[in-house]
């Protein structure tokens, strides 16, 4: 993960582009290319390229990682910790089967 971090950065930093990159502008752009991503699927439950889906997904997550960055997240930690709060809201012995919220689960 640390090596692709650092390979976005030197990408960006060739570029002049950190000037760019606010932490409202970097959440701005993960939400416009996941609408991209999202167009992929319009009118269909696949994808007519998995190229396209491949870069669509790259984008996200290159704006996520580098959103992350910013603020010097330890991106396993943020996973690891939502994945354990979500194991409380989601008991299996709720959850399991259902798409229901949380808050709905019985």
């Amino acid at each position: 993960m640390k090596e692709i971090i650092e390979q976005i950065r030197q990408f960006n930093h060739e570029r002049d582009w950190e000037q760019f990159h606010s932490p409202a502008n970097l959440a701005k752009s993960l939400v416009i290319e996941a609408g991209e991503l999202l167009e992929l699927y319009q009118w269909s439950d696949d994808v007519k390229s998995e190229q396209d889906l491949k870069e669509e997904l790259a984008d996200v997550l290159s704006y996520a990682l580098m959103l992350a960055d910013h603020y010097h997240f330890d991106i396993e930690q943020i996973m690891r910790d939502k994945i354990k709060k979500n194991a409380l809201k989601y008991p299996v012995s709720k959850a399991k089967g259902k798409a229901n919220k949380y808050d709905d689960l019985k």
